[in-house]
């Protein structure tokens, strides 16, 4: 799937009541970016996405280090969504979730950074409205990042008003939940809430419904963190309850005012922030403040005529539907159903259990799991546990099995480039799969692997390299002057190869060593190859036809080849005759050792 034609999804990364986050690459920029794409139920009412698309272009303004940067907004079919910064890191409620409170000097630390982030928002004249540790974010580095300004509305928009959409319920503001307007003090408050979680491992508030809960956050009191952390800095604590006073008037004044009394907390100094006293507090009624018994209206106003008061009854009436009304429209009335545990099930059995609980089955993906047998449920959106409304739909994630990879080739690579490029690949090398030996590769490179490259194999496979020493060098045993059958045999037992070469000798016998390259002691390569030149004896020479030269002629041929001449006479009555060649030994043709003596046989007169 591509949004706006440029931001092609790779990946499903996360699910929310309101949206599905996708991980995506941005093929104008070439960057990897999150793309927020709203529920289809929110989607279909044009007043939404038409308030959505104006602050959505409102959160895009905000720039700073601890606030996710909204990149674009567009609608794509009839659906919207929001370009966002892709953030690798880990949520503060599963950090607390996954290993219990977090130091207290941490927290203040995390919220300094966040009250930072939200005084550059309310400086634009945003409120988050859903500050909760879900959406504030722990990178690598120790820095926090707050998410999902997409959501947030203009002080001044028309969003702000009763029938707005409602934070969740854990960590909502009283007049938040009462639908009445909201200001920068209801970011704190909710921010108040998160430190006391992330201090406690607890929520200060609880209930079966998020109705109840919300009702807790505008008539209860927090019992205070120490009762659950006795260690906690007494400044820490004031400060989060003067963020959970009741009355936003309160509060503190700004986010930059608590975020002082934070960088106080972490210097070990003392707090604006005094311990809330028991008058500090105004108890929220638990609807609209316009709803009141007659027997309070008595004690808190003057008598008025009868008349006056049903006055008032009619507007608490009216006040109280519309805040009715805009809860129903969010679905907090809808009777709750929670989300059946299907992980470990088959598809069909997740089905029947979904459909059996009066829910719905959304959409079936699929994806590879290392833990989970390939058929069977990963995970369910919403997860299991939560409470949803009837017909609601219950996305299903199936796992196709284990993540196979193919294996890339290292061969060539040297050492640590080839450690690393398996590594990045998803696959595991230690120090005990990488062997060194003797090879003809160069020194330092891979030569070989397993298993091989381009093969198949789990994600996580251990991959075992054999890097390359060079060549082992030894010393060239001196084998001039053995027989040539001796050096070869004496050469191939020290580790070389063996090359002979014949060579003529005036001096050496035939089949002795004359000479060899590289020399005996010098150092040479194991396997490399070392030559020999053998003798072949004295040069030969043919033997020219002499038969009718005359005897000086034919001296003079076998005097130029380097052979002598030997004169046998051959007595013949035919004067004519007389010096002439009749007859030689060895024969024309023949090969002879040069120097050697050739017989002639020579006419002369008797």
């Amino acid at each position: 799937m591509t949004y706006g034609r440029r931001y092609r999804v790779t990946e499903r990364i996360g699910s929310g009541g309101m949206a599905d986050v996708y991980k995506a690459v941005d093929e104008t920029l070439g960057r990897t970016v999150a793309v927020k794409v709203m529920h289809a139920h929110f989607a279909q009412d044009p007043e939404y996405v038409a308030r959505f698309r104006q602050e959505a272009a409102a959160a895009a303004n905000l720039s700073h280090p601890a606030i996710v940067n909204i990149y674009d907004f567009g609608v794509e079919g009839d659906t919207p969504y929001i370009v966002m910064e892709l953030v690798r890191g880990t949520d503060l409620k599963a950090i607390v979730q996954q290993r219990g409170p977090i130091d207290p000097i941490k927290v203040a630390q995390y919220g300094i950074q966040v009250c930072s982030a939200l005084a550059a928002a309310h400086g634009y004249g945003i409120i988050h409205r859903d500050i909760k540790p879900q959406n504030i974010v722990l990178m690598p580095d120790g820095r926090v990042k707050v998410m999902d300004f997409g959501i947030a509305r203009a002080v001044d928009s028309d969003a702000t008003q009763t029938g707005s959409v409602l934070g969740t319920a854990q960590y909502v503001s009283p007049e938040q939940a009462q639908g009445r307007p909201l200001g920068p003090g209801s970011d704190l408050y909710s921010l108040g809430v998160c430190l006391y979680e992330l201090v406690t491992g607890r929520l200060p508030f609880d209930g079966a419904t998020p109705v109840s809960v919300a009702l807790k956050h505008v008539n209860d009191e927090p019992a205070p963190p120490s009762v659950y952390r006795p260690d906690i800095p007494h400044a820490l604590e004031a400060v989060i309850l003067k963020a959970m006073t009741k009355d936003p008037s309160r509060r503190y004044r700004s986010a930059d005012e608590m975020r002082e009394d934070l960088e106080r907390v972490v210097a070990g100094g003392d707090v604006a922030a005094a311990p809330p006293r028991p008058d500090d507090t105004s108890v929220m009624p638990a609807v609209p403040v316009a709803v009141r018994s007659a027997a309070q209206a008595a004690r808190t106003q003057p008598p008025k005529r009868e008349s006056s008061a049903w006055v008032w009854v009619g507007v608490a009436a009216l006040l109280l539907a519309i805040g009715l009304g805009a809860a129903w429209e969010m679905g907090v009335f809808a009777p709750g159903i929670r989300v059946p545990p299907t992980t470990g099930m088959t598809l069909a059995e997740a089905k029947a259990a979904i459909i059996t609980d009066g829910l719905q089955v959304g959409i079936v993906d699929s994806k590879p799991d290392d833990s989970v047998e390939k058929g069977k449920v990963i995970s369910t959106d919403p997860p299991a546990g939560q409470q949803v409304v009837k017909d609601q739909k219950i996305n299903i994630v199936v796992s196709s099995g284990p993540v196979t990879l193919v294996v890339p080739s290292v061969i060539g690579k040297a050492k640590d480039s080839a450690i690393a490029t398996l590594q990045a690949a998803g696959f595991v090398v230690d120090a005990a799969d990488v062997t060194e030996e003797f090879n003809a590769a160069p020194a330092g490179t891979v030569w070989d692997q397993s298993p091989a490259a381009d093969s198949k194999v789990l994600k996580g496979t251990r991959i075992t390299l054999h890097i390359s020493k060079g060549l082992e060098q030894a010393g060239v045993p001196y084998v001039v002057d053995k027989s040539k059958a001796e050096a070869i045999d004496t050469l191939i037992h020290a580790g070389f190869k063996v090359k002979s070469v014949d060579k003529t000798s005036d001096t050496v016998a035939k089949g002795t060593v004359i000479d060899q390259k590289p020399s005996g002691g010098d150092a040479a390569a194991k396997g490399s190859t070392v030559t020999i030149y053998v003798s072949s004896g004295k040069p030969q020479v043919a033997v020219p036809s002499l038969i009718g030269l005359t005897q000086s002629d034919a001296e003079a041929k076998l005097a130029s080849l380097g052979l002598a001449a030997s004169v046998t006479p051959v007595p013949d009555p035919d004067p004519a005759k007389t010096g002439i060649v009749k007859d030689q030994i060895p024969g024309p043709g023949t090969k002879v050792d040069k120097g050697s003596t050739v017989t002639i046989g020579v006419y002369t007169t008797p």
